[in-house]
């Protein structure tokens, strides 16, 4: 075996139908279908099992979903991608808007805005995005969001996103 074999490392990732579970989810409110997702009643969208987020926190107007930084996240400067940001703060608030959302009415991401704060790493521990709902209109919904380090609460990134509303 090579030097180089030696050192590859392998994940995999495993997930459920996407569209069987939101077929299953169809006839819940839009907090409804997030609480059954945290609870485990429905499988998490594949996005969450590739990234390895899960939301924690699931109310009215507000979601906060958690990660490790692992080096599967990282990016040829030895940092992990900022990608891993922008993804848990766009569901996050992308969320935050669902949980305001009744049965058969949804929403799609037209505009995020990220800022970078910090450097994350895998050694940077658990962090959280939170993210809030600033308003909720018939058409268009505002959020923001940040994602922090939990053990120390210092700020790696922040961001605002506009969402349109689909249906109802």
């Amino acid at each position: 075996m090579t030097a180089s074999a030696e050192r590859v490392r392998t994940r995999t990732i495993s997930w459920e139908d996407p569209v069987e579970a939101f077929n299953r989810g169809s006839e819940l409110s839009g907090i409804d279908y997030l609480y059954a997702i945290r609870d485990g009643e429905l499988p998490p969208p594949p996005i969450a099992a590739l990234m390895g987020f899960a939301p924690v926190e699931v109310d009215e107007g507000r979601v906060v979903f958690a990660v490790q930084p692992a080096e599967y996240h990282y990016n040829p400067i030895g940092l992990v991608h900022g990608g891993l940001a922008a993804t848990l703060l766009d569901s996050a608030m992308g969320c935050a808007v669902q949980t305001l959302l009744p049965a058969g009415v949804g929403y799609t991401t037209l505009e995020v805005k990220v800022n970078y704060v910090r450097p994350m790493t895998r050694d940077t521990g658990r962090v959280l995005a939170e993210a809030t709902v600033l308003h909720r209109g018939s058409r268009v919904a505002t959020a923001e969001g940040r994602v922090f380090a939990e053990d120390t609460g210092k700020l790696l990134a922040h961001a605002t996103t506009t969402c349109m509303v689909l249906g109802g």
